[in-house]
């Protein structure tokens, strides 16, 4: 998946950010709190220029010291007060945001869980990285600082404004001109920047994806030689940002421009025509200074309120990011369920005319799987044999439900398996994948993670006994041994090794089990294989094999052509009846059978 565009109807800001509330609705009254102290606070600073008339015409005029003393203690009374009241603001939101935002991460990490194979395979991790980490944090500052100020800065712009039309209207009338022209400016650059905040979060999505895949890719990036190569790739990404971040500070450039200088302009012009009133008497020298410290102390508010919109905007992206993930349609929602009640007669596992083909896939192609009618009896293993390409790992994936058949049914001993909850199917499913994935965790984690949450010791060292993984007692920490990331600090047949003692640690009734042995040598793979026929007498068992020696682990094979099973019997009658089969075992030249364009 590329860079995310935002969608078609994009929401507004506001109704954006309001999708935040079920969030913020815990910390509510901390909140409130926090920005009701904050207005008293900015708005005792309006106080100042009523005490500075007070003082230039009663004891400045009246050349009274102790006045002016009494006025200074007063402008520090204030002062502390503020510095008091926005301390306290921020001690009462800090922890309370700090658990909101901790509680949308692990809200997006379950739904992460939960969200479909399809899904996964769609958006690069970086994507759904940045929205974990960089999205949050943006939302966090926007409940901490801008929502709180703009409405700090809008009471106390109202406020001042107020006092400066009882001061003297006509005066204030100047000061409130360029108003009209500041919002038409802030309107159009905000419509814009938001578009170029969305552009450059995405592409940070997209940065982080690509220095996730070069640091987990470093032995292929290195033993090809291709670090320049992948250098080059990052300063192009890096520099389409760095370019759309230019953008944004050029259109803040404007907004600040605009709201610095017109009511710069607008406060000389009051001050010009305000001294001329002085002069003529028609107003007090402290009505004057109370006016322009007035105005003066209302620059800030003003001025903020470009940058401030500037950070919803980005929130409002931000939200909108996690919102893309969060309503995303999870395993299981809206299904129905019938009864989970078996069949008579019908034990094992079987396919019923189950076809698959990709969501992405054009109309007109061919599906993956088209019609496949296989029937595992309980305690067989059937060994599941095709070209690459045919559909063979897309058919073990519909066993657990990673991906869900579009036609057809897959029955366990006569049940439905769209009948069973998730979790009572992946219970009774286990699953050893070609390419094996292990977590930085310890050997034995990694491998129980496949048993129950109380299995110990014992089921354990079974699972790696049937694995031949033994080489876990020899790791410096035995299998407490912490294997790294993804495992690579292990070889590809260790991580595959375990990968399998993992899948059969909890005793699974059915067992899937794609090329389990393919990294394998021919010694260590002969001793798994003698271990795992212990197991598999025990155990339904349908198993991907590319070679002759995986195959006769099985009772039967089923030969998978053209995204239907063609031939099913034994590996001797197949190799005397099917000259596909025969070609497939051999490892000869043949005719590969025509393959759908989406197989996968």
């Amino acid at each position: 998946m590329s860079t995310n565009s935002p969608p078609a109807r994009r929401r507004s800001a506001a109704r954006t950010l309001l999708r935040l509330w079920p969030y913020v609705r815990p910390v509510r009254a901390r909140w409130f709190a926090a920005a009701a102290i904050a207005v008293v606070a900015s708005c005792l600073g309006l106080v100042i220029p009523l005490v500075l008339k007070w003082m230039v015409d009663g004891p400045v005029a009246a050349r009274d010291p102790a006045g002016v003393w009494l006025g200074a203690l007063y402008l520090l009374l204030i002062g502390v007060a503020e510095a008091l009241l926005f301390g306290i603001r921020r001690w009462l939101v800090a922890r309370p945001l700090a658990g909101v935002e901790a509680g949308m991460r692990a809200d997006l990490y379950r739904r992460l869980q939960r969200l479909p194979v399809a899904f996964h395979d769609r958006w690069p991790s970086g994507q759904l990285l940045s929205r974990g980490t960089g999205d949050l944090m943006l939302v966090r500052m926007f409940l901490a600082f801008p929502l709180t100020f703009l409405l700090v800065n809008g009471v106390t712009i109202v406020v001042g404004v107020g006092i400066m039309l009882v001061q003297d209207w006509v005066l204030g009338l100047v000061v409130l001109g360029p108003a009209v022209p500041l919002l038409w400016v802030c309107v159009v650059v905000e419509q814009r920047y938001a578009h170029a905040a969305r552009r450059a979060q995405d592409q940070v999505g997209d940065l982080t994806t690509l220095v996730e895949e070069s640091v987990l890719g470093i032995r292929v990036v290195k033993g090809f030689g291709r670090h320049l190569s992948q250098a080059r790739a990052f300063r192009r990404t890096a520099l389409m940002l760095r370019d759309t971040e230019l953008g944004k500070a050029r259109l803040l450039a404007v907004i600040w421009a605009v709201i610095v200088a017109l009511p710069e302009v607008a406060i000389g012009a009051a001050l010009v025509l305000g001294v001329l009133r002085v002069a003529d008497g028609a107003l007090s020298a402290g009505t004057l200074v109370a006016f322009l410290s007035t105005a003066l102390a209302l620059r800030w508010p003003v001025e903020s309120i470009g940058f401030l919109l500037a950070m919803c905007q980005e929130a409002a992206t931000a939200t909108e990011r996690y919102f893309e993930v969060l309503d995303e349609r999870p395993e299981g929602e809206a299904e129905t369920r019938t009864p989970a009640a078996p069949e008579p007669g019908e034990r094992g596992l079987r396919f019923e005319g189950v076809g698959f083909r990709h969501a992405d896939a054009a109309p007109d192609a061919r599906p993956v799987l088209d019609g496949v009618d296989l029937h595992i009896r309980p305690g067989e293993s059937m060994a599941l044999v095709g070209a690459t390409g045919s559909g063979k790992t897309t058919l073990t994936s519909l066993v657990p439900r990673l991906h869900d058949a579009t036609s057809g049914r897959i029955t366990l001993n006569g049940v439905d398996i769209t009948a069973l909850p998730r979790e009572e199917l992946r219970a009774r499913v286990a699953v050893a994948f070609e390419e094996p994935t292990l977590f930085s965790t310890s050997v034995a984690e990694n491998v129980l993670m496949g048993a129950g949450e109380n299995a110990g010791r014992e089921e354990l060292d079974r699972a790696l006994a049937v694995a031949h993984a033994d080489f876990a007692h020899a790791l410096p920490e035995g299998p407490d041994t912490r294997v790294g990331e993804q495992g690579l600090s292990l070889s590809g047949g260790q991580r595959q090794r375990l990968a399998l003692a993992r899948a059969v640690a909890g005793r699974p009734e059915f067992l899937v089990l794609d090329d389990p042995l393919s990294a394998l040598d021919v010694h260590t793979e002969a001793a798994v294989e003698a271990a795992l026929r212990r197991v598999l007498a025990d155990t339904t068992a349908l198993i991907v094999a590319h070679r002759p020696s995986t195959v006769l682990l099985a009772d039967r094979v089923a030969l998978l052509s053209g995204g239907r099973i063609t031939a099913v019997g034994t590996h001797h009658e197949l190799l005397r009846t099917n000259a596909e089969y025969a070609h497939l075992m051999s490892g000869g030249p043949r005719e590969a059978p025509e393959e759908p364009e989406d197989s996968r």
